[in-house]
């Protein structure tokens, strides 16, 4: 595999490992990936509930548990280290802010159009900003408004299709359409980018569904310059969620990997279980909102609140929550090392050269 630069970076292994909240890609999993030459990912979803206080206060707790989470894989890793914000967080300023005065190598911001995201570097900052897209016109949005408000341009973009995990920046009904496949959507946001080329190189990470070297090269092929995987590694030893939650994939077939219906107000990719049962048959409804941690979310619509759920299932209460997962966690079989899942993928890259 090849490696690709983000700005001044260079990536040695171009694997980006995805950010998963809330609890599931914390500084264990994202210094394990940067050890391997990979982008290690914090998510910052949640980091309130992981390190809250006695005067409990979510958002700043907030604060705090993600300076703790990049001083942890500072002292577990020398590699580059990423930061995955969501734009629908209600302190996505906050974590932004705090991601670029902490140093991070990189923020990936989606689940949401980051209009603003240039706004919060400084004059010495050295972070490299790379929004999520889902489409050829959400890449152009951003990349117009960035020039013209900013001038500034991305330093590269993932673009992930509809077989992600998590949320999915997709309506229902174009999930299995397969104009709205990744294969399709990466030749679009290229043609995008070319028309900034004499400005910036944007490197294209290719994301959603993608599990194993054979992907990553038929990707690669396709025009990306690396790939963002997440559910592969889930089901590692250094993963940070609890081991009931990575038995979930191991256990898990084809067919209870669904599409449900998130409080954010976009569809999401899960596994089935008791909990996901209950939110259909209306018993999960909340009584308040703790935490006011989504900006769309209304408590007093919601059907169940995802902050606890995900909480929940991240330290192994399953039955209080569910797992988001890629379409293909059913293919997860075994907890492996993240160094071994690497090996594996090159293996399986190096066949197909």
């Amino acid at each position: 595999m090849e490696s690709f630069r983000i700005g001044s970076l260079n990536i040695k292994l171009p694997v980006i490992q995805g950010g998963m909240g809330v609890g599931i890609s914390l500084s264990g999993l994202a210094a394990a990936v940067a050890n391997e030459g990979g982008v290690g990912v914090i998510s910052c979803a949640g980091l309130g509930l992981l390190y809250h206080r006695k005067a409990s206060d979510f958002l700043n707790d907030c604060i705090w548990g993600l300076k703790e989470e990049i001083r942890k894989v500072r002292e577990k890793s020398s590699g580059l280290i990423g930061i995955n914000i969501m734009v629908a967080l209600s302190n996505f300023s906050d974590m932004v802010r705090t991601a670029i005065e902490e140093k991070v190598d990189i923020i990936f911001a989606g689940a949401g159009l980051p209009l603003n995201l240039p706004s919060f570097l400084t004059p010495t900052s050295e972070t490299k900003l790379v929004p999520i897209v889902s489409s050829s016109r959400a890449a152009k949005i951003i990349c117009e408004k960035w020039k013209t408000n900013y001038n500034y341009l991305p330093d590269a973009l993932v673009v992930e299709g509809p077989k992600a995990g998590g949320h999915l920046g997709f309506k229902k009904e174009q999930i299995e359409d397969e104009n709205y496949s990744l294969e399709h959507i990466i030749p679009e946001v290229i043609e995008i980018i070319a028309q900034y080329k004499n400005d910036k190189s944007m490197p294209i990470i290719a994301a959603g569904g993608i599990y194993s070297g054979q992907d990553i090269h038929r990707f690669i092929q396709l025009g990306a310059s690396g790939v963002q995987m997440g559910t592969i590694f889930v089901t590692s030893e250094e993963c940070d969620a609890s081991y009931a939650f990575k038995k979930t994939y191991i256990d898990a077939n084809k067919e209870d990997i669904i599409l449900i219906e998130s409080p954010v107000g976009m569809p999401g990719r899960a596994i089935r279980n008791e909990f996901i049962g209950k939110v259909e048959s209306g018993t999960e409804i909340p009584k308040s909102c703790p935490f006011h941690c989504i900006k769309t979310c209304n408590y007093q619509k919601s059907p169940y609140c995802i902050m606890n759920a995900l909480y929940n299932s991240s330290k192994g209460n399953m039955k209080k929550g569910y797992a988001f997962a890629g379409s293909n966690a059913y293919l997860a079989r075994k907890i492996s090392s993240v160094k071994d899942i690497i090996s594996t993928l090159k293996i399986e890259y190096s066949i197909m050269e």
